[in-house]
């Protein structure tokens, strides 16, 4: 049977969530050796290698030198490589992944912002209440634990959130012009002497034989979760809204907290077993389709 534009897009949605779930843990396993920032640029520096590659193989190159693409691709490197992961991964220093995982769903709220609120983008009615039945989620979570309390790590990832809205809007444009994989490689290309510069700036440039040391977690990092999983993203908000595969998306801190207490052996609280309930509920009215 062959899938709606919808159901494509709701699929890579859900299937970036589940890999995007990783992110957390494999950033904070690497910090054993490295720096956030070394983390950071080792990780993207892998995942250029990775998609240089298959932009080669299929051809894509050409659309590097589509004027038109550079109208954008400073704009989606400002917004999403540098200042949207360059706060996350120095907010998973300060803080959990269970916790970081949970903050991040505050983009979901930022987004409702800036596409429904002052774009008007179109949001139907049982997609607004499943959304903001996963928001509840979160809040069920976060709340009890500490009172809304954040952890100075919690507010990089905050900001995060607050960043990445704007990066989306950019990066649904450009994906009418080029393809997924080459707007990945082009702005994590331009990203990477940025993040090494600031490393030497701030003097926590890693060594090789700390770079060797978190090889394999780098390598996942960069070609799995900072690749795959945001192919996967711009695959999906090009057919269906940034908003909805936001709240879609917030499936991933239900798998981060899992993947937390098997890795990281960090055990889930009541209060986030009982936000399984709206989370679930949210879900399901975000992807229930009539027909």
């Amino acid at each position: 049977m062959q899938l709606s534009e919808t159901a494509k897009g709701d699929s890579a949605i859900f299937g970036e969530a589940v890999i995007w779930a990783f992110f957390p843990i494999i950033t904070i396993l690497s910090y054993a050796a490295l720096s956030p920032i070394s983390s950071l640029a080792w990780s993207s520096v892998f995942l250029v290698l990775c998609f240089g590659l298959i932009i080669i193989v299929r051809g894509k190159t050409k659309e590097i030198f589509i004027p038109e693409v550079w109208k954008y691709i400073p704009l989606i490197t400002l917004f999403i490589t540098l200042f949207y992961y360059g706060l996350y991964f120095t907010g998973l220093k300060y803080t959990t992944a269970g916790d970081a995982g949970i903050i991040a769903l505050m983009e979901l709220f930022f987004s409702y912002l800036l596409f429904n609120v002052w774009m008007k983008e179109h949001f139907s009615a049982r997609h607004t209440f499943g959304a903001v039945l996963m928001i509840l989620g979160a809040v069920i979570i976060l709340f009890p634990k500490n009172g809304l309390s954040f952890h100075g790590g919690d507010w990089f990832v905050l900001a995060a959130a607050a960043c990445a809205p704007a990066g989306n809007f950019y990066q649904q444009k450009l994906r009418k012009i080029i393809s997924s994989e080459t707007i990945v490689f082009l702005r994590s290309l331009a990203a990477v002497p940025i993040f090494f510069l600031i490393a030497i700036l701030l003097k926590v440039n890693a060594p090789f034989a700390a770079v060797q040391k978190s090889f394999w977690f780098l390598a996942a990092n960069g070609i799995l979760i900072l690749g795959l999983s945001k192919y996967m993203w711009m695959e999906g908000i090009y057919r269906i809204s940034v908003t909805k595969a936001n709240a879609l998306s917030t499936v991933a801190p239900l798998f981060t907290l899992i993947l937390a207490y098997f890795i990281l052996h960090q055990s889930p609280t009541v209060w986030q077993l009982t936000a399984l309930v709206p989370l679930g509920a949210g879900l399901m009215l975000l992807t229930y389709n009539k027909s």
